[in-house]
């Protein structure tokens, strides 16, 4: 008989029920969450006084080395983060709203993705209306965000021209806002 004819036995049958009442659990919990998220925030808590931002070189997505100070003489928005995440999936289009606006002016932004593969991040980034233009860097051991203090995703770091931390700010953000720009406006 083809195995498109092939009928389940009952343990098979009470394996497949499992699993699809599962996956529509997880799928209604998954948009029940998606409906119930509070809004992104928007203000960056000062560091004071600024202190160096931790050196670093890390790969792109094509495997070529950026360097921190690669970025040295302009703004950066250094953005942990990674795709399981939900704030930070929420935050990546005002991120590159945020960058289209300010980049000639000399703002960077630097997403680090935490221990995810390139293939999944470039898929997920596919996907984004804009999708982004800034670097995304891998640190696929979590090394450099150890070195940060990073304990949750996403955190975010705005730094100064000379490389120094100015402010930090710890969840999901629309950093397109006023009040973040004007931090940029700032520094600029």
């Amino acid at each position: 008989m083809p195995k498109s004819c092939r009928i389940w036995n009952a343990p098979q049958r009470r394996r497949w029920m499992t699993k699809a009442v599962l996956v529509a659990l997880l799928a209604i919990a998954y948009i029940a969450g998606a409906a119930e998220q509070p809004p992104l925030g928007h203000s960056m808590n000062p560091v004071s006084p600024p202190v160096p931002a931790p050196a670093f070189t890390l790969q792109d997505m094509d495997g070529e080395d950026h360097a921190l100070d690669d970025f040295r003489g302009k703004v950066v928005m250094l953005n942990f983060w990674g795709t399981w995440c939900p704030p930070c999936r929420r935050e990546m289009p005002s991120l590159e709203r945020l960058y289209s606006k300010f980049k000639d002016r000399g703002l960077a932004v630097v997403a680090v993705n935490q221990w995810e593969d390139p293939d999944l991040v470039f898929e997920f980034t596919g996907q984004l209306s804009p999708a982004p233009t800034f670097s995304i860097l891998f640190d696929r051991e979590s090394r450099i965000a150890e070195q940060y203090g990073v304990k949750g995703l996403p955190t975010t770091f705005l730094l100064d021209k000379e490389g120094n931390i100015r402010f930090r700010a710890i969840g999901g953000r629309e950093f397109d806002h006023p009040s973040v720009e004007a931090l940029i406006e700032g520094l600029l």
